[in-house]
């Protein structure tokens, strides 16, 4: 194996890692935001869409003169094809968000729809900073305008409630096929300073996935301001922690592997997020659950509008929102993000559009990807053969240099690119078109980490493409592919200590490095290896027919005789006799 390549694949290995996030650090939370008790749910599991039962249509019930400070608390649920979100009137706060199109991955939740809220959510609890008073919408019980939705158009659910001079109205659009709640409304009874509206967001969205850890890795908070998009996991947070962050923001997330809740302040007329606060609800080590609250600043006239995205995280669904709304799944590390997005985004479309328009398994789409780069990367190929075995011939000449201006780097750097020239060599000619293959690699790592298209999605033995292989069938035969094709490749190379050793250990590394990477990515891979194997071996007898190997010079007949009839017996020396 061409020694570049080897530097290469290092390289990469280093790439994969050693990926480093950076966070922001720790600052005061604003007044007005208060803790709550912690509720966690169990962890819950995917598999094939169930459909939501609907709720029909119904009127508001009639509370009569009942006072609103002693009105029960009530659901109004409100369905489409897609979802079924419970809204109740205690707080005006979304307390469910069943998604129809998405089940549990969780051993014996499979036949479940995903519901992404934990018990006692805060996601659009309200409150009210007035000066040094704070107002705990989030206690009110607002008066629905209706009992329930069946959304198959527009339809708003207005919600009411009033205390002294505070009088709060709320506009809720619904339409059938989106995630998007649009809200709208007024604040009355505000002075002349206006406000400060907290629209809460914790305790973080419940574990839908089989790989609890995994997900709980993903777990955190996402904010994108003008500098860009900055992802904070709630592992990192400490005990009890509490934090602030200064806007403003375009929009507010809470977040997992593959679901998001967030508001959006986005659009003519809006007002950007002035800030957030964040404090861990745990206090053991690596807390998975938060309270989150952004704060929108409201003025004087009272007029409150921001949207809410409770749904999966489908990328043609986040990159309609606009805003960079798709980098609350991001494809890449920081610093490299903008060399990966594209390839990512590319990828996974065309993942997507061939299980979509070719009737694929998502399996035999990974097995007709990996014929399709190779067959796209053959003339690449062809051009590094020959540029190594252009490389390969000037070999003799460019030790004679060498040997002759070791004294001299300076002349030795000149006589080398005079070489170069003549015999028309590039010494990175054969090595940028093996390259080329990384990008898509690096970039197959993210779709299988990011992108829910693939989540829960099976192959032949393997339950899930987005997971590991767990009979470790898959990295066994990347590894066996690997060392075949780098054997194979070897034909008609000078051999040396350093290609011989790497021929046995690259493959060894690869191995345990994707061991516990994503089955579909093994999967890909060793495609590639396989297909590449004939390539090849093509390749290694044209280089034996273009630059066939010097016949070994004769050896002396005395040295020829030795070796055909062993070495002569040793002759015992005679004593002279004095």
């Amino acid at each position: 194996m061409d020694r570049r390549f080897l530097l290469a694949m290092v390289l990469f290995m280093v790439i994969i890692i050693g990926p480093s996030l950076i966070f922001k650090r720790r600052a005061p939370v604003p007044p007005g935001v208060v803790d709550s008790t912690q509720v966690v749910t169990p962890p819950a599991p995917d598999s094939a869409p169930v459909p939501v039962a609907p709720a029909p249509r119904t009127p508001a019930p009639d509370v009569g003169a009942v006072s609103e400070d002693t009105l029960p608390a009530d659901t109004v649920f409100v369905s489409s094809a897609l979802y079924r979100y419970g809204v109740s009137t205690r707080g005006a706060r979304l307390v469910e968000a069943t998604l129809a199109h998405y089940a549990y991955t969780i051993k014996g939740r499979q036949d479940e729809p995903v519901e992404l809220l934990r018990p006692g959510s805060d996601l659009l609890a309200l409150r009210l900073l007035v000066g040094t008073d704070t107002v705990p919408l989030d206690e009110w019980v607002f008066r629905p305008s209706v009992g329930s939705l069946e959304v198959d158009r527009p339809e708003t659910l207005k919600l009411t409630a009033q205390r002294g001079e505070v009088r709060v109205t709320l506009d809720y659009r619904f339409v059938p096929d989106s995630y998007q709640v649009a809200v709208s409304g007024k604040i009355e009874g505000l002075g002349p300073n206006g406000g400060l509206l907290l629209i809460g967001l914790g305790p973080g969205i419940a574990n839908t996935e089989a790989n609890l850890a995994e997900n709980q890795r993903s777990m955190g908070y996402v904010v994108r301001t003008a500098k860009g998009t900055s992802v904070t996991r709630f592992a990192k947070l400490d005990p009890g922690e509490e934090r602030a962050e200064s806007g403003p923001f375009d929009w507010v997330g809470v977040k997992t592997k593959y679901f998001v809740a967030a508001v959006l302040s986005i659009g003519e007329g809006t007002t950007p997020f002035s800030g957030l606060s964040v404090a861990a609800r745990s206090q053991e080590k690596n807390p998975d659950v938060a309270d989150v609250w952004a704060s929108l600043p409201v003025t004087s006239a009272g007029d409150v509008q921001y949207r809410v995205y409770a749904g999966p995280m489908e990328y043609p669904r986040l990159a309609a929102v606009g805003h960079d709304f798709d980098d609350v799944n991001p494809y890449g590390w920081p610093g490299f993000r903008s060399l990966i997005h594209p390839v990512a985004i590319g990828v996974r479309w065309l993942l997507v559009w061939m299980h979509e328009n070719l009737h694929l398994a998502y399996g035999f789409v990974l097995i007709a990807f990996g014929l399709l780069v190779r067959i796209v990367l053959w003339p690449l190929n062809q051009k590094a053969m020959r540029a190594s075995i252009r490389m390969q011939a000037v070999q003799p000449l460019m030790k004679e240099i060498q040997e002759r201006h070791k004294e001299n780097p300076q002349k030795l750097q000149q006589e080398m690119f005079k070489l170069y020239k003549e015999h028309k060599v590039n010494p990175l000619g054969g090595c940028w078109p093996m390259l080329l293959p990384f990008p898509v690699l690096i970039a197959l790592f993210f779709v299988f980490q990011n992108t829910i298209e693939l989540r829960g999605v099976s192959f032949m033995w393997l339950p899930d493409l987005s997971q590991k292989d767990p009979l470790y069938i898959i990295p066994l035969l990347m590894g066996i592919s690997m060392f075949s094709m780098s054997k194979v490749g070897q034909i008609g190379v000078e051999p040396n200590p350093q290609m011989k050793m790497m021929l046995y250990v690259m493959p060894g590394v690869m191995t345990i490095l994707f061991a516990n990477f994503a089955s579909g990515l093994n999967l890909y891979y060793t495609v590639q290896n396989m297909v590449g194997i004939p390539q090849q071996w093509y390749l290694a007898h044209e280089r034996l027919r273009l630059n066939p190997p010097k016949p070994k010079a004769a050896e002396p007949a005395e040295t020829q005789a030795q070796r055909e009839t062993g070495p002569r017996p040793k002759q015992k020396k005679l004593k002279k006799r004095r």
